[in-house]
């Protein structure tokens, strides 16, 4: 049985968030990637994080109170991008476009598209919209749109820390989000990829894409979709390794807060020094052939400057 970090939550202070309470739980994991390694003890304050991450209908309201216009939907300055292509001058963003036939797993561009056009606003390149989408998670921000968006609403951004404290919904030592089973007595919690990836989606959870932000249960916290779905933006600096565990428990760090700036960028790529945060959750594109991250030790990078078809976001306030 998985050991219970707390049940407590309280929703009476912000519609629409989940009071955690805290505390040290053991964060990352030694049985998948690299990444996830250490398991090491954290601590985290108190705080309050979005039920669901920022949907649509959500972003829609802050767009049409401030003008926001997203990275997506701008231009890229040449002066920030000194060695692009002419023919990829343009606004758009990266939308995940599934093969006709079976490929080799090792190069992601195989079913990733530059498509100009795409954009919060039309997911799936120019001639698609939002119309019936507003409970769908919001894709195609990168993190100084996620960060625009938390500071309009009077919020923040989780660390990686706080992001997998909630994510764990009471479970500590549980594989997934819900227990130790992915898909207990064939039951789906998240929106995953099933069939053999990245050309054979069988949608066997109901959904080839995005889903509805509550259309699986929430976690022991009462928090939805904290695996699966989108890709969720935290405020930490990729590293490619956690920080070992602390030889004794007065020394466990408190609200930790990620890596260096100078030690995200990508290794054996001089040429591209753009800086990566985490991301957490996994998406409705991982797949147990694929990519196993749909579990809350998992991680990933992204550069801050990139937008697609599967990340998005969630907000917290701090109360500590």
């Amino acid at each position: 049985m998985s050991h219970q970090i707390s049940n407590m939550k309280d929703t009476t202070d912000v519609p629409d968030m989940i009071r955690l309470p805290g505390g040290v739980y053991v964060m990352g994991s030694d049985r998948h990637y690299p990444e996830e390694a250490p398991a090491h003890r954290v601590k985290v304050g108190s705080f309050l994080i979005d039920r669901t991450p920022v949907t649509n209908r959500q972003f829609k309201s802050f767009v049409r109170q401030t003008g926001y216009v997203t990275f997506a939907e701008r231009m890229p300055d040449p002066k920030d991008y000194p060695e692009i292509l002419p023919n990829m001058m343009f606004a758009g963003s990266l939308v995940f476009t599934p093969p006709a036939s079976a490929l080799r797993q090792h190069n992601w561009v195989q079913w990733w598209t530059l498509m100009k056009g795409a954009s919060w606003r039309r997911p799936y390149g120019p001639k698609s919209n939002i119309n019936t989408l507003d409970s769908h998670p919001v894709v195609h921000v990168t993190f100084a749109d996620a960060l625009a968006y938390a500071q309009w609403a009077g919020k923040d951004l989780p660390t990686e820390a706080e992001w997998e404290f909630a994510a764990r919904g009471v479970l500590e030592n549980a594989e997934f989000a819900w227990g130790h089973e992915f898909t207990p007595e064939g039951k789906h919690f998240a929106n995953t990829w099933q069939g053999e990836f990245p050309h054979e989606n069988l949608a066997l959870d109901g959904y080839a894409r995005t889903s509805p932000v509550t259309a699986f249960p929430p976690n022991g916290y009462g928090i939805y979709d904290m695996i699966g779905n989108v890709w969720e933006w935290t405020k930490d600096w990729y590293s490619s390794r956690h920080q070992a565990d602390a030889q004794k428990a007065c020394c466990v760090p408190e609200n930790p807060r990620g890596a260096r700036e100078e030690d995200s960028f990508e290794a054996g790529d001089p040429s591209t020094r753009i800086p990566r945060r985490v991301v957490k959750g996994g998406s409705h594109l991982c797949a147990p052939d694929y990519c196993r991250r749909y579990r809350p030790a998992a991680r990933q990078a992204q550069p801050v400057d990139t937008s697609t078809s599967h990340v998005g976001f969630r907000c917290v306030v701090r109360m500590d």
